[in-house]
């Protein structure tokens, strides 16, 4: 196997904790502690990512070797590997939690490929580090099966998100409550590595911010700017840079949430210690994909009242995450104003990429004063119908301005009597659509090519994922690899596939895995 090249900077640059037990604690005047992953009894590869291997200069069968295989299970370290966790805080569903950390995820190190591009390894579910908060660092196959797809099919629909190089089952069962009903029971395990330029999430900062421990938070802030921001000295004063960054950490999450708004993704868990510093998705916990347009709808069981984290509420929660940051990095200077004007990047970055992007979605060059309404209005039909929101808008592509034909949304509908009931109202905004159409200088083939550019016909509903959990649950991990295969082409038709296109069958409304899911992993 090729030799991989690493350069840690981060366990390089940044003091870590001198205590070398592998015990819970709570660490100070550190951000990272030493930890080796726990050994697994029998190690298979259940699936893995070519795309990923390629950003590492890996070829398919060198992921394949026993030699990586032992070190994606956790079993030993490969020349310049370094094991460790890293220490951070959090908000949780708007509370302060306090110190969180790496409890189920270990870093093997960082790895420069031969086009000097870095990208850190991080194993999910290798066993307890000292930041596990009496939970024992292991995952089980559903979740992690979850994680490696998702972490996949985001990035081929141009989301920005860390990445899944494998999926490896343990051999072990792993003990859950899955629903918190104390009802527990043993799952087969499984470990994600993941990969990302890097993994640093709000909650390094808080943590520090907190504890005030004001050197080593700056001493944090540089590093990041250095490392992830290409930012030697864009600006001499440190009060200037400060904040020049964090508005670029703004306008990066700001990209992210409209991207989410887009494909109609919800995160679930968007807690500040889920919150990446790049603008990357980042924990594939209780996510989802809307199915019936709602949104109020989260897919995360904890969620189901407060509803804080569901769809709709996604720009307003990035925006308040942001604002806990600014708190954070207000430390570091006796003017904050700067800060704050900084969120101003989110605000303006979100407006122009969410106005440029609902303009795309509804195939129009550009939105005008009129079209918030128009847009609105079919927003709201869509919820009151509970029309399927990428079914809709692939059918939507399709409309002829010159002869409009309601019955193209027929198969957006879950209910039979829904559609009767709404589709003069749909009949009626088709019309309000198809004048404004006629103002576009595109054909319709032009605009329908467009259109399905940015609107998805495939992705990861919570139905297909829970189909692959199953069949791996029996023995037979192929449904993940026919399942990614689909999601590698998002956007393209696909035939003989149209079974992944399908909204959700009416089986899976209210089963276990396919509607809302717990944080238990």
């Amino acid at each position: 196997m090729s030799a991989l090249t690493f350069d840690n900077r981060f366990l390089r640059d940044l003091p870590g904790d001198p205590d070398l037990s592998n015990e819970i604690r709570q660490v100070h005047g550190a951000c990272w502690s030493a930890v080796m992953p726990t050994p697994v009894a029998a190690p298979g590869l259940l699936a893995h990512s070519p795309e990923t291997a390629a950003l590492l200069d890996l070829t398919v069968g060198e992921l394949q070797s026993p030699a990586l295989l032992a070190a994606l299970a956790g079993n030993t370290l490969l020349p310049g590997m370094q094991a460790y966790a890293t220490c951070y805080g959090g908000h949780q569903f708007g509370h302060w939690a306090g110190q969180l950390g790496d409890g189920r995820a270990i870093g093997l190190g960082e790895v420069v490929n031969r086009a000097g591009q870095r990208w850190e390894l991080q194993l999910k579910g290798a066993g307890p580090t000292p930041y596990s908060r009496r939970a024992d660092g292991r995952a089980v196959l559903r979740s992690s099966i979850r994680e490696f797809l998702c972490s996949e099919a985001m990035h081929h629909l141009g989301v920005p998100t860390t990445r899944a190089l494998s999926l490896v089952s343990t051999g072990e069962a792993v003990r859950r409550d899955m629903f918190y009903d104390g009802n527990a029971a043993n799952e087969p395990g499984a470990i994600v590595c993941r990969v990302a330029p890097s993994f640093t999430r709000f909650g390094h900062f808080e943590i520090l911010a907190a504890r005030g421990d004001g050197a080593l938070l700056r001493q944090l802030v540089e590093f990041t700017m250095h490392r992830d921001f290409n930012d030697p000295a864009r600006h001499q004063d440190f009060d200037e840079r400060l904040a020049a960054w964090f508005a670029d950490v703004c306008s990066r999450t700001a990209l992210m949430v409209v991207h989410w708004m887009r494909v109609g993704f919800v995160h679930g868990v968007m807690n500040t210690d889920n919150m990446s510093i790049l603008g990357l998705t980042i924990d594939y916990g209780p996510y989802g994909w809307v199915d019936n347009f709602d949104p109020g709808w989260t897919p995360n069981t904890t969620d189901a009242a407060g509803k804080r984290y569901c769809f709709g509420r996604q720009p307003e929660i990035a925006r308040w995450n942001l604002e806990r940051l600014a708190d954070a990095l207000g430390l570091l200077t006796a003017d904050t104003s700067a800060l704050s004007a900084a969120l101003d990047a989110f605000d303006e970055t979100y407006g122009r990429a969410a106005s440029r992007m609902y303009a795309q979605k509804f195939g129009l060059a550009c939105l005008q004063d009129d079209d918030a309404a128009l847009i609105n209005a079919i927003f709201d039909l869509m919820h009151e119908a509970e029309i399927d929101m990428t079914v809709f808008f692939r059918q939507l592509a399709q409309v002829d301005p010159a002869a409009p034909a309601p019955g193209l949304f027929v198969e957006a509908f879950y209910r039979a009597d829904l559609y009767a009931q709404f589709a003069p109202a749909f009949a009626a905004w088709l019309q309000r659509y198809t004048v404004r159409l006629q103002q576009e200088a595109a054909s319709p083939n032009a605009r329908q090519a467009a259109m399905n550019r940015i609107n998805p016909c495939y992705v990861l509903r919570n139905y297909l994922a829970q189909q692959a959990i199953e069949s791996a649950e029996q023995g037979d991990p192929g449904h993940i690899a026919a399942l990614l295969d689909v999601l590698r082409h998002p956007y393209d038709e696909q035939p003989g596939r149209a079974a992944f296109s399908a909204k959700r069958p009416d089986w899976a409304r209210h089963k276990a895995g396919c509607s809302m899911l717990s944080c238990s992993s």
